[in-house]
């Protein structure tokens, strides 16, 4: 009965997995023939300056990021949970922006914060200021990217957290609220507590999703200026794609994902703590 998932997942899993690890171990240009040369690719990795700097941009990319967007989705979450008229468009108008491409997402950004034609600085420079240097300052385009992955992600969790607040029995709030329990003292107290198994998968999931950002930098960024925004995740396709460099590039991968595993064993180590 469970043959036809475990053969998809096998297929399009595990078996890419097992390859790609094979092919770390080679020289390979992706058409002729592949050259065993052990480790050579993995310790020439960590003389790569460049990889270097792209696993450092990366890692901060994520803590910063994944924070953001669960902050948020929560803070979206509580609102919607509320009695407010016309609250299924709202949440509807929140979780838009994940229906969109994220290719899409980034173009559209793009054209609304544009140096010299974006509406934001239209506005700015009508106002007699300068305009805002939005992605060609390298400090101003990482904020960029945080910025627009927050707000093309939050929607998407705040669905989950709805449903995770949703699933607390009001009887807590009720016998918080007779006690004379503040608002502040029954989300700490009661709400977030509750909500950590829920917390723990959307820390998770966003940290993959984050990690594996490309579509939405290229689009937005396109790795600049001067490779500011240039994350693991286009290095490596720039790599094997690029330049023809499929066992350095699947060498790259193998360390992304030893990393991405060794961030949600923390976050599932941090959760069981609590």
């Amino acid at each position: 009965m469970i043959f036809p998932a475990v053969f998809i997942f096998a297929l399009f899993l595990f078996y890419p997995a097992v390859n790609g690890l094979i092919v770390a171990l080679h020289r390979w240009d992706g058409l002729g023939p592949m050259h065993f040369i052990g480790l050579d690719n993995f310790t020439r990795m960590f003389g790569d300056r460049h990889f270097v700097r792209a696993l450092t941009r990366t890692l901060f990319f994520t803590v910063t990021a994944v924070p953001a967007i669960y902050v948020s989705a929560l803070l979206l979450a509580l609102l919607l949970t509320q009695k407010i008229k016309g609250i299924s468009f709202f949440r509807a108008a929140f979780f838009w922006p994940t229906m969109v491409s994220a290719i899409i997402v980034g173009l559209t950004w793009r054209f609304i914060l544009g140096e010299s034609f974006g509406l934001v600085n239209f506005f700015v420079t009508s106002a007699g200021f300068e305009p805002v240097r939005w992605m060609t300052n390298p400090n101003m385009a990482m904020f960029t990217v945080i910025m627009v992955t927050t707000w093309s992600l939050s929607g998407y969790y705040m669905v989950m957290l709805i449903a995770g607040l949703k699933s607390i029995d009001e009887t807590y709030y009720e016998a918080a609220e007779i006690d004379g329990a503040s608002f502040w003292k029954q989300f700490f107290y009661i709400t977030l507590p509750l909500l950590r198994p829920m917390s723990l998968l959307v820390l998770v999931l966003s940290t993959v999703q984050v990690v594996r950002t490309f579509p939405l930098i290229v689009g937005l960024t396109q790795g600049g200026p001067a490779g500011a925004t240039r994350f693991m995740v286009q290095m490596i396709q720039e790599t094997g794609f690029g330049m023809q460099q499929m066992g350095y590039a699947s060498a790259m991968a193998v360390v992304l994902f030893l990393i991405l595993a060794l961030m949600t064993a923390i976050q599932f180590r941090l959760n069981r703590g609590n």
